[in-house]
């Protein structure tokens, strides 16, 4: 096997094996004072790519690790494996039953990015914007801001969650993410906007959505910026559908980075929850179909919205530091392989005085989620 050699910024306190995610998966182990981070097995849904993962781990498992971290996700092939191996009878060698480390999976997303800049156990702001990722509550977030060391994290912002109609197939229809945040923000009136994603909406389509809805069918609800970027994107470009994850975010960068001029953000709504901040993005919509009906070009749009999303990090990174006396942020998740969202987000941070930690020689996706979950797991 090919392993990426890591040197950890901590001691290691015992063998780690980590599973990593469900997709884009990478073990990783950690012993004497390092992590070899495993080649990509792409999507363990994959029968070719489940055998690779299997086979991997049976060869790793020579080390005799002495912990096992896995994400919280039950249907995660990864996290099955596991559950396997702790059964009687499995191949896990007797010296490695020792424990076995559920890691969240945003925490670890912070915890990679963590390690990768040599940091040791210190507290930062971590911002996690990926897909989709389990959260401590069962529910799935993917819009995330916590105060965070390897050890511990706190659940500080999110983005505001709204129903995944359809489950996975809302990926691929991104235009059922868009119809529903249109209609949360204008209730039935959406439909008469009178712009071209709405005459676009197949009416008998959107019923059935909206019943599921009403009904709470098939309807599972995350807080995730990715699904953000693909909403936004299916209104602003017009594209009901995507070949592939995160299809129309994609083309809303590259849609941006033509657009040269200064631009202002739209507005964002921050709204207190006890100790909590929710993200409610509903202004952003607004701030969008009047755009439209401007006849703001798409160009204009696509800068505007990345320009809204950097200063939304800013803003509450602003309040956190505020409150928690750190200056260190710290970016990781899939949402943050948008370039033009980093550097944005870089250059907002650093007006005001933040030290921005981001991803080096790794990728922020969940190709880093084992590395972030060994760290995690050292420390617990």
């Amino acid at each position: 096997m090919n392993f990426k050699k890591i040197k950890l910024p901590f001691r290691v306190k015992n063998a780690i094996l980590a599973m990593g995610g469900q997709t884009k998966n990478t073990l990783c182990l950690t012993k004497n004072n390092f992590a070899y981070l495993s080649y990509i097995h792409r999507d363990l849904d994959d029968p070719s790519c489940l055998l690779a993962f299997e086979r991997d781990i049976k060869y790793l498992l020579k080390c005799n690790p002495q912990i096992l971290a896995y994400d919280l996700h039950p249907e995660y092939q990864s996290t099955k494996y596991v559950h396997r191996l702790s059964l009687p009878g499995s191949a896990l060698p007797a010296s490695a039953r020792r424990k076995f480390s559920a890691v969240q999976h945003h925490h670890a997303h912070i915890a990679s990015c963590m390690v990768e800049n040599g940091l040791k156990n210190q507290k930062v702001i971590g911002v996690a914007f990926d897909g989709t990722g389990l959260g401590t509550d069962d529910l799935l977030w993917g819009g995330e801001f916590l105060i965070c060391d390897y050890k511990n994290f706190k659940r500080k912002a999110y983005l505001k969650a709204v129903p995944l109609l359809g489950g996975e197939r809302a990926i691929r229809e991104p235009w059922r993410l868009a119809a529903i945040w249109l209609y949360l923000v204008f209730k039935d009136s959406f439909l008469k906007l009178n712009i071209n994603f709405t005459r676009n909406i197949d009416i008998k389509k959107w019923a059935v959505l909206e019943n599921m809805y009403l009904n709470n069918i098939n309807s599972v609800f995350a807080s995730s910026m990715g699904r953000l970027f693909d909403a936004a994107a299916s209104v602003i470009l017009t594209k009901n559908n995507a070949a592939f994850e995160a299809e129309l975010a994609i083309k809303l960068e590259r849609l941006a980075l033509t657009y040269r001029l200064p631009v202002s953000g739209y507005s964002f709504k921050i709204i207190q929850d006890k100790n909590r901040y929710i993200l409610d993005p509903a202004p952003i919509f607004k701030g969008i179909i009047r755009d439209i009906k401007k006849k703001r070009s798409k160009e204009r749009m696509a800068r505007r919205f990345h320009v809204t999303i950097g200063q939304l990090i800013q803003k509450i990174c602003l309040i956190l530091r505020s409150e928690n006396k750190l200056n260190k942020v710290v970016l990781s998740g899939g949402v943050f392989q948008n370039k033009l969202l980093v550097d944005l987000t870089t250059e907002f941070l650093n007006e005001k005085g933040f030290q921005v930690l981001r991803h080096k020689n790794l990728l922020p996706n969940d190709s880093s989620l084992s590395l972030g979950q060994a760290a995690i797991a050292n420390f617990n």
